[in-house]
């Protein structure tokens, strides 16, 4: 950070780095690119300083600023944060930041991706090479909205891109979802992912069945971690504590309920196939409401065609004698229930707790995108003892200066560039609203990085230098804030495996921010 030194009025913070005259050639170790005078003439004009006396809220600080330096912050470290700098990046002298309000880095990928898919964790690889890079920096432990505000970092940077995801759930807004028993599909992936927040969920697994509201990849990766045999997720990074629980879970059976049909499905044929091959579980599907579906798939795209016809041939076909026996001799079950929307979470009879989900039965009505399920006014009650929602998560508003549609949950923007807020932008699930898989999101997170280059180009962000990190960094300092940079991550990293190591785990995840806090003598 030498190249954004500040000064506060009457001491430094440390020596204040000099260059050489504007009329010298620096020398760096006789590179023929600096003994080129055209080069050296730029190489001087791209590292040339100013120093500049600047004011952000109560503060007024002196600072040693690149003036070729676009400053740029990027608030959320999970793929649309990371994926926005790497395309940043690209800009030969732009400096990100990238803001958390973790003490840990990766978003959703440590957090939300399923401990028994550590193949779609070998994006961190890229990250950490981002985070790695001269111009990058990372920030933990830092809450926008509380610790910074939105026109803070404004002030600071040149542009700001918000890119914090969907940190909360759909509710089902329906009687009894307040009942123990019942909570959200989100917050069990965060508790045995080991996200802080919701390291005190202590679900209670005693029951028989388990009912999950949607049919979403989110769901059935819900489904299949209660229903995978424990001794298969030994070797993955789930939490001690939620594997403990799950060593106790009675659970045996898990319906996934859905308001529309097969060919309305929200997962992938992947998480379908881990699915009918989950050890020790067999599938339950209703060859009824496959009826004439044969011939409907006829007409719709290749991939959805491909995970009806898996669909479709578990639900009817009879299994090899191979199947049989694995099915015959599975102790677990799951199934999928169409047409199904829930009315009502039944109380037990003392009414402490949840005993089961009263559904409406549907019929579709409409075309394509326009189909919609309606009900028939016949209901049905499922009994259980745990429900999970599982109907979408949803963006928060970060800041009030910051617009936000709270019906859609997203930022209102046109390709990444907030409406009406100029160097203000957004990518990610808070940019679009919570659909895709990472893939998806680094599609997104590159075309809102290639707006905010454009508009750097064109002239339309402030001009001038701006102080960046140097400037939040004080007003942090003064408001008690530690930040933990990525070298402080990457000691928590090695912590982590290291605990790992002697139960053969790829890491034991530590879930206590202050704990984290305290290993790096924060």
């Amino acid at each position: 950070m030498a190249s954004r030194c500040w000064r506060w009025w009457g001491w430094s913070a440390w020596p204040r780095t000099r260059l050489p005259p504007a009329g010298s050639t620096p020398t760096f170790g006789g590179s023929d690119e600096v003994r080129d005078p055209a080069n050296a003439k730029a190489l001087r004009n791209k590292r040339r300083r100013m120093q500049v006396r600047v004011k952000l809220g109560k503060f007024q600080l002196l600072l040693d600023i690149q003036e070729k330096t676009p400053q740029i912050c990027v608030v959320g470290s999970g793929p649309a944060g990371f994926y926005t700098a790497q395309h940043l990046l690209k800009h030969p002298q732009a400096h990100v930041d990238i803001y958390e309000k973790q003490p840990v880095p990766f978003g959703l990928v440590r957090f939300g991706v399923a401990p028994d898919h550590p193949e779609v964790k070998n994006v961190i690889n890229t990250f950490t090479q981002t985070a790695h890079s001269g111009r990058c920096a990372f920030w933990g432990n830092v809450e926008v909205g509380r610790d910074v505000t939105v026109p803070e970092l404004q002030e600071a940077y040149h542009a700001v891109v918000l890119s914090y995801g969907a940190e909360d759930h759909r509710a089902l807004e329906i009687p009894g979802e307040e009942l123990p028993g019942v909570c959200s599909a989100r917050a069990f992936v965060g508790w045995y992912n080991g996200l802080p927040e919701n390291q005190e969920l202590e679900p209670d697994l005693s029951c028989d069945t388990a009912v999950i509201l949607g049919q979403g990849n989110v769901a059935l990766d819900v489904a299949r971690i209660l229903l995978t045999p424990p001794e298969h997720l030994e070797r993955t990074d789930i939490t001690k504590a939620a594997l403990g629980v799950l060593r106790q879970s009675r659970v045996k059976t898990v319906w996934l309920v859905g308001r529309r049909g097969p060919l309305q499905v929200a997962f992938t044929i992947k998480e379908l196939r881990e699915m009918i091959q989950l050890p020790g579980a067999r599938p339950i599907l209703d060859p009824v409401d496959f009826l004439g579906l044969q011939d409907k798939i006829k007409e719709v795209p290749r991939p959805r065609k491909r995970l009806t016809e898996l669909l479709l041939r578990t639900a009817t076909e009879k299994p090899g004698p191979a199947e049989a026996a694995r099915q015959a001799s599975a102790s677990r079950a799951w199934g999928l229930r169409f047409f199904r929307s829930p009315q009502q979470v039944l109380p037990s009879p003392d009414g402490r707790r949840a005993a089961g989900v009263r559904l409406a039965v549907t019929r579709l009505e409409g075309v394509d995108e326009a189909t919609r399920a309606v009900p028939t006014g016949d209901m049905e009650d499922l009994p259980c003892g745990l429900v999970l929602s599982s109907i979408g998560y949803k963006s928060r508003p970060v800041d009030p200066s910051v617009p936000f549609d709270s019906k859609l949950g997203v930022i209102p923007n046109v390709e990444g560039r907030v409406m009406d807020v100029p160097g203000l932008y957004c990518s990610g699930w808070v940019k679009r609203g919570p659909t895709g898989v990472i893939a998806t999101t680094m599609t997104d997170s590159f075309l809102t990085g290639q707006m905010l280059l454009q508009d750097l180009k064109a002239g339309l962000l402030p001009s001038g230098p701006r102080p960046g990190y140097a400037a939040i960094q004080a007003l942090l300092s003064s408001r008690g804030v530690r930040p933990v940079s990525f070298s402080d991550w990457e000691k928590l990293d090695a912590e982590e495996v290291a605990r790992g190591q002697g139960t053969g785990k790829p890491r034991e995840k530590l879930v206590d921010p202050q704990e984290m806090l305290r290993l790096l003598g924060h």
